[in-house]
């Protein structure tokens, strides 16, 4: 057999790689847009449970992108109670393939990748489906994803008033002490979901419930509001998807009957939201097959679950700058 090598790019190197805002929001749009023409294969997630859902699990994404020749695999770790033993709550490692042969071309620690392509898709929703004059962001959740949800936001909107809530008070706080010190502005944490999230333009519900819990009140919800629930279990009401004007997900593929967990698992199973009155996938509209928003007016929800091939993109994406920064590990394979 032909010498193999692949490319090892561990937690070091993807900092040192130091991708810009610009560059995670490129390569995430890139591969919607390719799936939006029909140019990636998505295989729904598959979830491994050692013990209990509510303690934790592990999520294995698969997917092919044509335009970049590279198919992939990443396993990721999710375990709410990490945080008492010093670890992230999610962990991950992603294999990139040569999808005409099988080759392995690199292994790459991809939990920066899950926080950062999450933060794009909440970011790349709100370019197509927000107001352009957003200017108040209400956040429920510090998780890791959280951070990049914020950030890449306020990249493309530059709010005027930024609110953040999470259960545990010192995570809030130490939440909002990085996106002071990252972004520049203020930060104002609350103390409760209401005040958080009533009157907010985009509104982001990352939560960490140990079951299904209706905190976040369709009342609450400004008309026109671009709204992006997507905690692991359901954390709205089922009269939430009643208010809106437009209903995108990433992948009904993903959110479709009879799968486990979701924040929108509630409303799929009893046809609130159905393959009949979803308006898009997202990367349909990106790839300008299926309108955004068209009226200031529209109240729009954005339901994510996460994309095999958006670790992809950004994975193949670091592989390419590392190559030219001479970063990473050259390991042997065969």
């Amino acid at each position: 057999m032909q010498s193999i090598d692949i490319t090892y790019l561990n937690g070091p190197d993807v900092k040192a790689l130091a991708l810009t805002d610009a560059e995670i929001l490129a390569a995430v749009e890139s591969a919607l847009d390719a799936q939006g023409r029909g140019e990636t294969v998505i295989e729904p997630r598959m979830h491994l449970v050692p013990e209990s859902s509510d303690k934790g699990h592990f999520n294995v994404l698969r997917g092919y992108i044509k335009p970049l020749h590279v198919a992939g695999v990443k396993v990721v770790s999710d375990f709410v109670d990490n945080y008492k033993v010093g670890l992230p709550s999610e962990m991950a490692l992603l294999n990139l393939f040569d999808p005409d042969t099988g080759k392995p071309l690199a292994v790459v620690d991809a939990t920066a990748i899950t926080d950062m392509r999450t933060g794009a898709m909440t970011a790349l929703g709100a370019k197509h489906l927000a107001r352009k004059n957003s200017k108040i962001l209400g956040h429920i959740g510090a998780r890791g994803t959280s951070y990049w949800n914020v950030r890449l936001l306020d990249s493309l909107y530059d709010f005027d008033e930024i609110r953040v809530h999470s259960r545990r008070p010192e995570s809030r706080e130490a939440f909002a002490a990085r996106l002071e010190q990252d972004l520049g502005k203020p930060i104002i944490v609350t103390t409760d979901w209401e005040s958080c999230v009533r009157g907010a333009d985009i509104v982001v519900e990352a939560s960490r419930l140990p079951e299904p819990t209706p905190m976040l009140k369709t009342e609450w919800i400004k008309p026109g509001a671009f709204v992006v629930p997507y905690g692991t279990m359901s954390a709205v009401e089922l009269s939430l998807t009643d208010i809106m004007s437009k209903m995108v997900v990433d992948d009904w593929g993903q959110c479709r009957k009879g799968l486990p967990f979701g924040a929108l698992r509630p409303h799929v199973e009893s046809d609130r939201l159905s393959e009949q009155n979803l308006h898009a996938e997202l990367g349909q509209i990106v790839a300008g097959k299926k309108s955004g928003r068209e009226r200031d007016d529209e109240t729009i929800l954005f339901w994510h679950r996460g994309l095999s091939t958006t670790d992809i993109a950004l994975g193949h994406a670091m592989l390419v700058k590392a190559r030219a920064m001479g970063l990473g590990q050259t390991l042997k394979f065969a």
